[in-house]
């Protein structure tokens, strides 16, 4: 059966879709090839035909995790000015919703602990994620005036990666709601970014 074109970039995009999701379920270590391949509906078999070896499939999952979610929401608010893209940008990182997303969601607080154990081209991979994400961040604050704004940003991504880390490690919800909206509210007042200008 003849395929066209973009049918191998399609699969490999599923492919990768379902690795994201079994990474956030069970942590890069305990990826396994088939049932990836299985969860996507191929057979292991075509597992090659994408990858070169598990090493580099778990490298491009990791790329692949950063390419939506939180990264993709920051990018598409540059449209917005910077105040109004940070305040949407913190009250939705630092939800409920996405401290309970278990197939979606921000990479970080589920890669953090496993990243330095991981080979050098996944670690690269997060290591740029993590920059992309501190980027966009100093980007926004960069606008609106801010001094030093690159590491504001790192300082800001470590407090939004901590927070939802120990947000949904809290057994008591109510403590973990809690957790999240003081940290939006401590945030959002260290970086004035309800006052109006």
């Amino acid at each position: 059966m003849r395929y066209d074109s973009e049918h191998k970039t399609r699969t490999r995009k599923k492919v990768l879709d379902e690795a994201a999701k079994a990474i956030r379920e069970v942590g890069p270590h305990r990826l396994g090839v088939a049932g990836v391949m299985a969860r996507a509906g191929l057979t292991h078999g075509g597992f090659y035909a994408h990858f070169a070896s598990k090493e580099q499939f778990i490298a491009d999952a990791i790329a692949h995790m950063f390419e939506g979610g939180p990264t993709a929401r920051l990018e598409k608010m540059k449209s917005l000015p910077p105040r109004e893209a940070l305040i949407d940008y913190f009250d939705f990182y630092l939800s409920p919703g996405h401290r309970d997303a278990r197939s979606g969601g921000c990479p970080l607080p589920y890669l953090a602990s496993d990243a330095r154990r991981l080979p050098k081209a996944s670690r690269e991979r997060y290591a740029q994620g993590v920059q992309r994400l501190t980027s966009v961040i100093a980007d926004h604050l960069s606008a609106l005036g801010r001094d030093n704004a690159e590491a504001e940003a790192a300082c800001v991504l470590a407090e939004l990666v901590g927070a939802v880390t120990l947000a949904r490690a809290e057994v008591d919800a109510a403590r973990s709601d809690r957790l999240l909206a003081h940290c939006r509210a401590h945030l959002k007042q260290r970086l004035d970014l309800e006052v109006a200008q």
